[in-house]
């Protein structure tokens, strides 16, 4: 059976980031950007990190300019506004596509085990959010609109004790 576990990624920096790094980990995978009105979710985003982090939590941001054009910088750039307007100090990664022929395979395999509204595979903007368990099953999809503090409780129920 596949899980997350048997994909790559590449960190915001550049440097190799297999999935198999977070193993035992309950991972939140976000598709972000930086010029979204959906984008203050970043801060939302951190304080969950904060909160849950020494509980199992990880929170994985991979950047996306796929809808309209509202990540066009470079990762260096997108890195920068994160950290300076946000905060953000969990891993993020290098800017992949997450629909059409270059999806990343990541977000093929997320939306295939969690397909979205009326079983759609495509993802339909920013701040798409899937939970993952700590045995790499994909478990559930969140709406763009679903804020970090609205889906708390749902990631809190499988962290552990």
């Amino acid at each position: 059976m596949t899980t997350i576990y048997d994909f790559d990624a590449e960190t915001i920096g550049g440097q190799p980031a297999p999935m198999e790094n977070y193993q035992g980990k309950v991972l939140l995978i976000v598709n972000t950007a930086s010029k979204c009105g959906l984008t203050p979710q970043f801060k939302g985003l951190e304080k969950l990190y904060e909160d849950l982090k020494d509980r199992g939590l990880e929170i994985l941001g991979f950047p996306c300019n796929q809808f309209a054009n509202q990540d066009p910088g470079s990762n260096e750039k997108i890195e920068e506004f994160c950290q300076m307007n946000y905060g953000v100090s969990f891993p993020m990664h290098a800017k992949i596509d997450v629909n059409g022929a270059k999806t990343h395979p990541l977000f093929k395999h997320l939306k295939e085990k969690a397909p979205g509204f009326m079983g759609t595979r495509q993802i339909k903007w920013n701040f798409t959010k899937f939970l993952v368990n700590d045995e790499g099953e994909v478990l559930k999809r969140f709406a763009p609109t679903d804020t970090p503090e609205q889906i708390r409780s749902a990631i809190e129920q499988v962290l552990p004790e």
